[in-house]
């Protein structure tokens, strides 16, 4: 111990000098940065989609494939068995719902011609009311004249399938590489990225949040895709108790199970095509409206008790946070954006919720 010049006091320890606070960002630079990550991410979306279709459909694969790991199969046979299913499955779908989606776009412009007088029959007040009201305007004085309108037809190019089609298959082709990829290789990759870490504590951190989201969003996709087929399985079977053909039935089953992954938005496009296809398919009131009607009692029942006692409040969103999410993805990548907004968003709440000083902004998410 050190003493003072006098011999009997002991020297007081330096103390040890505070760190500087770290820098925060300004907010406009931070509001700039937000813009150029999302304006990059919109220009660059034939790289980026396909890259986070592929983790997507990896992510379903997983747990399927750390069942037959179990077994005792190398991973890579278990990677191609679960693609091939998959593309398999898909195939046979496709081949068998060609037929009549091809039928119903063929014909669907007819169909509406001929759905034009009943809905006349059926609006016929508010058209009587309307010709009321165009004849107090006209006793008022008011513009009885209208206004020409320029209709502009759309030209046909001959040489745009030959353009998009060979985009589109290259597309698919990069997806089903990048999938079975990242099911083979995507545990090697993640350790060797963890690897470059420099200290323990940050790779163990690292770690520990993507086995967190490659656990929790990969039980999310895959419970959110069985109960969305059981969805299009009960709705096809209801539409096929009602007399519509069976292919049909199928169609419009796996078109439901499809929107059903991006909530709030997808069952609305549904619930107005179901309309549309019972006025089409049934001449009765009361049948025109079942199949909207059974579709709506489906979904209400999924979506507010089914999913939640499954799921728990564990990926629980905000409807607000939600439905922005929604938006702002498909505006940006369409009908992917919508169906990627959901996993996308529990990602970023994972690991809100795992950062330091992050978790307000994780609740604000619930």
């Amino acid at each position: 111990m050190a003493l003072s010049p006098a011999g009997d006091i002991p020297a007081a320890s330096p103390e040890p000098t505070p760190l500087p606070p770290r820098p925060r960002a300004p907010i406009a630079l931070v509001v700039l940065a937000t813009l150029a990550v999302g304006f990059t991410l919109w220009a660059a979306q034939d790289v980026v989609l396909p890259v986070l279709l592929a983790a997507f459909f990896a992510l379903v694969g997983n747990p399927i494939i750390r069942l037959l790991r179990r077994l005792y199969l190398p991973r890579f046979l278990a990677a191609l068995l679960v693609l091939l299913g998959g593309l398999a499955g898909a195939g046979t779908l496709g081949v068998q719902l060609w037929q009549p989606a091809s039928v119903w776009f063929r014909e669907a412009p007819r169909e509406l011609r001929q759905l034009a007088p009943k809905l006349r029959e059926w609006t016929k007040p508010v058209q009587e009311a309307n010709r009321a009201a165009e004849n107090f305007a006209r006793a008022a004085g008011g513009e009885t004249g209208k206004r020409p309108q320029i209709v502009r037809t759309a030209q046909d190019d001959p040489y745009r399938a030959l353009t998009t089609t060979p985009r589109l298959v290259a597309s698919i082709l990069a997806v089903v590489l990048l999938t079975f990829f990242f099911m083979v290789y995507g545990e090697n990759l993640q350790r060797q990225a963890i690897a470059l870490l420099p200290s323990r504590q940050q790779k163990k951190f690292t770690v520990d949040i993507l086995h967190s989201i490659e656990r929790e969003v990969s039980r999310y996709v895959l419970t959110i895709s069985v109960i969305n087929t059981v969805v299009g399985l009960i709705f096809g079977a209801a539409l096929y108790l009602l007399d519509m053909p069976l292919t049909d039935a199928m169609l419009w089953g796996t078109l439901v199970a499809l929107l059903n992954f991006a909530p709030y938005v997808g069952p609305l496009i549904g619930v107005m095509m179901m309309l549309l296809v019972g006025f089409i398919t049934f001449d009765e009131p009361l049948y025109t409206l079942l199949p909207a009607g059974i579709y709506l009692a489906l979904h209400t029942l999924e979506g507010q008790i089914v999913t939640p006692i499954i799921l728990g409040r564990r990926m629980a969103l905000s409807p607000l946070v939600l439905i922005l999410a929604l938006m702002l993805f498909g505006w940006a990548w369409g009908m992917i954006g919508l169906l990627l907004a959901v996993p996308l968003l529990v990602c970023v709440k994972l690991v809100l919720a795992r950062v330091e000083g992050m978790e307000g902004w994780a609740r604000l998410l619930e």
